[in-house]
C-alpha cells in the first residue's frame, strides 16, 4: 500500500449550482444520470467559477442511502435556473486527499477512516442533522477530465478537532 498523502485545510465558503439526487444506494445508477446530465448543463451557467470542476457533495442523512449535490461553484451573481438547486457552503476545515487512478474508491475511503481514527481530527457533523455513516460529509471535485470507468479525484471531508 502506498503512503497515504494528505492535507488539512480551510477553505473559504462557496456557493454553488447544480442538481440534486436523494436516494437510497440501491437506486445510485440514477445519480449516475444526475452527475452525467450536469456535466453538460454547466454550460448554461454563465457565472460558473471552475467549469472543469465538478463537484459531488454528498450528505448522509438516511439510513438506507444519502442526499448528493452535483454541482458547480458560481458566483454569487448566478441566477437559480430552472431544474436546478443550489447550495450554501460554509467555510470549513477539511481533510484532503486523492483518489488515484487505479485503486479502490471503497478502500482510499477506509483508509481516510483509519487516518481520522488515529488524528486529532475527527468528522464534522452538522447538529441539526442526523447522519449514518462514519464520514457523515463527502465532498469530491472531480476533473472534467477523468476516466468515468477509473476515475482520479479529490477528496475533501469536513473535520473539526476532537
Amino acid at each position: 500500500m502506498k503512503k497515504f498523502q494528505c492535507d488539512i485545510v480551510t477553505l473559504p465558503a462557496y456557493r454553488a449550482m447544480g442538481m440534486k439526487w436523494n436516494g437510497p444506494y440501491s437506486d445510485v445508477s440514477q445519480l449516475k444520470e444526475v452527475i452525467h446530465t450536469m456535466e453538460h448543463r454547466v454550460e448554461e451557467l454563465k457565472g460558473v467559477i471552475n467549469p472543469n470542476i465538478q463537484l459531488g457533495l454528498s450528505y448522509h442523512t438516511r439510513n438506507d442511502g444519502f442526499e448528493h449535490y452535483s454541482v458547480f461553484e458560481v458566483k454569487r451573481t448566478q441566477p437559480l435556473l430552472e431544474g436546478m438547486v443550489e447550495i450554501d457552503v460554509p467555510e470549513m476545515t477539511y481533510f484532503v486527499t486523492t483518489h488515484q487512478k487505479g485503486e479502490m474508491i471503497g478502500q482510499t475511503y477506509e483508509q481516510i477512516k483509519q487516518w481520522l481514527a488515529e488524528s486529532e481530527y475527527t468528522p464534522f457533523q452538522d447538529s441539526s442533522r442526523q447522519f449514518y455513516d462514519p464520514l457523515p460529509i463527502k465532498h469530491e471535485r472531480y476533473p472534467k477530465d477523468r476516466d468515468l470507468l477509473d476515475p482520479h479525484f479529490e477528496i475533501l471531508i469536513p473535520v473539526t478537532t476532537k
